[in-house]
């Protein structure tokens, strides 16, 4: 776990409730800068087909939402930053909306056969494909790109790998053709 990330999740209502259920907390670090990411977590971010991301409502109201594509469509645009392309959907925008009011998100990629999940903190920013028709050919995976709207671009805060306890592991098709436990099918 990063230093930044416990210390932008640690309130005085957590500590609190670490105290009184566990006797005590985790040491308060200082802020400090934003987390790099090493090359373990851009390795794993980089080989993801999914993750789920969370943004908040002007309201105050978290929205999750999972995000899909081919294997490495999040892409690890450099230590500090991730970026993927936001296809054309089901027309809500409600990620794109919320972006508009605050930019703070949180993003979980899980490898489930490895029983192995990052956190990631950051702030976004969701960027007109047409206006920066570059970024949107870089991070757009080929056979996608005329269904990209918007780049989303996350500038990384901090980051925390989660225990394994408790993750379900499950396969996707490619992953079990790799395997070969279709038996060459």
């Amino acid at each position: 776990m990063t230093g930044r990330y416990l210390a932008e999740m640690l309130t005085p209502a957590i500590v609190a409730e670490e105290k009184r259920y566990h006797g005590g907390t985790f040491r308060l670090p200082a802020r400090g800068g934003a987390d790099a990411l090493g090359e373990d977590e851009m390795a794993f971010l980089a080989r993801r087909d999914s993750f789920y991301l969370a943004t908040v409502t002007a309201d105050g109201w978290p929205y999750v939402q999972h995000r899909g594509g081919p294997r490495g469509f999040l892409k690890v645009v450099d230590a500090g930053t991730l970026a993927f392309a936001d296809l054309r959907g089901n027309r809500q925008l409600i990620t794109t909306g919320n972006l508009v009011d605050e930019a703070r998100v949180a993003l979980i990629a899980v490898d489930y056969p490895a029983r192995r999940r990052l956190k990631v903190m950051g702030r976004a920013e969701a960027l007109d494909a047409r206006e920066h028709p570059g970024l949107a050919d870089a991070v757009a995976p080929p056979e996608l790109r005329r269904r990209v709207e918007r780049v989303v671009r996350i500038a990384v805060v901090a980051y925390d790998w989660n225990c394994a306890a408790y993750i379900t592991p499950r396969y996707t098709e490619e992953e079990l053709r790799e395997a070969d436990l279709f038996g060459g099918r």
